[in-house]
């Protein structure tokens, strides 16, 4: 009989599958969603970890009642939650894309010099937390942070073309605009043949209008797709006459000024991670965003969980209600929580202070106390809490923890303390660049003054000539 083989999951579905779980936890959802039903947008933008860096007033006096009405408004209509769920990635550890400047909404006539309504991200060295901030970005030459590695909007990485994906009033959209390949394993469109672009998508012939438009562009003319780091494709909207539909058409001889023309929004390009996961059985359905969930619902692509099916909501899927079982003197002894830490039950607490007396003292202690001391230092659900952790949810983390050790629990040195201590230096890092504080990476200042970029010497920090050395900028994971 033939070997059947399986094929593997491909690696990018696996880390959506981890954002979804950790990135935009179910507490950061609800409390968002409820602070925005009251109202209290700047309050939601707190519950998603958005910074404000807005002044209406100021808003006003610079251009307007007519464009601070239109601000308000679309900041009333803000989902944060669902930004954050939309917002793009970087493989493989699934973070939002660091040094980001992303175009939410447009408030002029045309042109990319407009103000604009933009979320920004830190950059890779501050991005501890996961935090992310709004603003108006009033043009080329306004009062961006300078620290900022990019402070202008991305041209590809936009989403004023796609409200839906942040817009708590539009999230019906969706389910019209999103698309996903038959099978998660097929091969994906953005990867060139040799023998130039692949045939386009059908729905890119009414995104690319849309794109013209609003660029203030005719309706037919050229645009270009990017594929990956260093390749791209050119394409046209053509039609006979204005009574027919546009279709796409790719050009074959790429124009000299090819990086001139309007790029196809990222959100346009690439497939909805959500529905490949469903069709991959990587995803419940009662795991997805609610707007998310109700737009696809609609389209028939999500199919409800079955009754009695109870999802399992973050820290408390973690604590188990079995006690922990130790051989111990030959017999079989419990560990459990006991007011608020792990204690051995099964021995006399004079016992125990005696063993761990010999313990401290360098000597071997009961198996019920190197079990405790092993799950103080790096527990079983130490990838998890580093998971929560790296994606901001420090709330969750502590919640595991205190669900494993207990709330008294003194942590132990071990990767456990070690994992929450970088996270509390990371949020240090993060208050001193939103302060202006830390205008560039500290190892940048090792450098020759001359230099833009420090050399890969001695004086470098060995972690950072390591991350150097595999890989100059992050992959990104937006839809694809």
């Amino acid at each position: 009989m033939a070997p059947h083989l399986v094929e593997p999951i491909p690696a990018r579905l696996l880390m959506w599958q981890r954002v979804r779980e950790y990135a935009v936890p179910p507490s950061m959802i609800e409390n968002a969603t409820a602070r925005r039903a009251a109202g209290d947008w700047a309050g939601a933008c707190a519950a998603a970890r958005i910074d404000v860096d807005l002044d209406l007033r100021a808003v006003r006096e610079r251009h307007g009642t007519d464009l601070t009405s239109r601000l308000r408004a679309d900041l009333r209509r803000l989902a944060p939650d669902l930004l954050r769920w939309h917002m793009p990635r970087t493989t493989p550890d699934g973070r939002l894309r660091p040094g980001l400047t992303l175009c939410l909404a447009r408030y002029g006539t045309g042109g990319r010099a407009t103000p604009q309504l933009v979320v920004r991200t830190p950059p890779a060295w501050a991005d501890a937390g996961q935090r992310m901030s709004l603003a108006l970005w009033e043009g080329p030459g306004d009062s961006a942070p300078a620290h900022h590695p990019h402070p202008h909007p991305d041209r590809r990485l936009r989403l004023d073309l796609h409200r839906h994906l942040w817009d708590g009033t539009r999230g019906g959209e969706l389910a019209g605009r999103c698309w996903a390949p038959q099978t998660p394993s097929a091969r994906e469109w953005c990867e060139p043949g040799d023998d130039g672009p692949p045939h386009p998508p059908e729905h890119w012939a009414a995104e690319a209008e849309l794109l013209l438009r609003a660029d203030g562009l005719p309706p037919r003319g050229r645009f270009t797709v990017r594929f990956g780091t260093r390749s791209h494709g050119v394409y046209e909207l053509v039609a006979p006459d204005d009574g027919h539909a546009p279709a796409v058409r790719p050009v074959r001889e790429v124009p000299s000024a090819a990086a001139a023309l309007p790029v196809l929004p990222e959100a346009a390009a690439r497939a909805l991670p959500d529905l490949e996961l469903l069709r991959a059985g990587l995803l419940r359905a009662d795991r997805l965003h609610p707007l998310v969930a109700q737009a696809l619902s609609a389209r028939g692509s999500v199919r409800p969980s079955p009754p009695g099916e109870v999802r399992d909501t973050g820290p408390e899927a973690s604590r188990g209600t079995d006690p922990h079982r130790v051989d111990c003197a030959g017999q079989v002894h419990r560990i459990a929580l006991r007011d608020g830490r792990l204690t051995a039950v099964d021995h006399e607490p004079a016992q125990l202070a005696r063993e761990e007396l010999l313990m401290a003292l360098g000597g071997p202690g009961l198996p019920c106390l190197r079990a405790i001391d092993a799950v103080h230092r790096s527990p079983e659900a130490l990838p998890a809490v580093r998971e929560r952790l790296g994606h901001g949810d420090v709330t969750g983390a502590l919640a595991v923890v205190e669900g494993l050790l207990g709330p008294a629990a003194v942590l132990r040195e071990g990767p456990l303390r070690d994992a929450l201590d970088a996270a509390v230096a990371g949020r240090l890092d993060h208050g001193l660049f939103r302060a202006g504080l830390v205008p560039v990476h500290p190892a940048a200042l090792v450098a020759d003054p001359g230099d833009h970029r420090p050399r890969l010497d001695r004086r470098l920090p060995l972690v950072l000539r390591r991350k150097r050395g595999t890989r100059t900028r992050p992959r990104t994971g937006f839809h694809g």
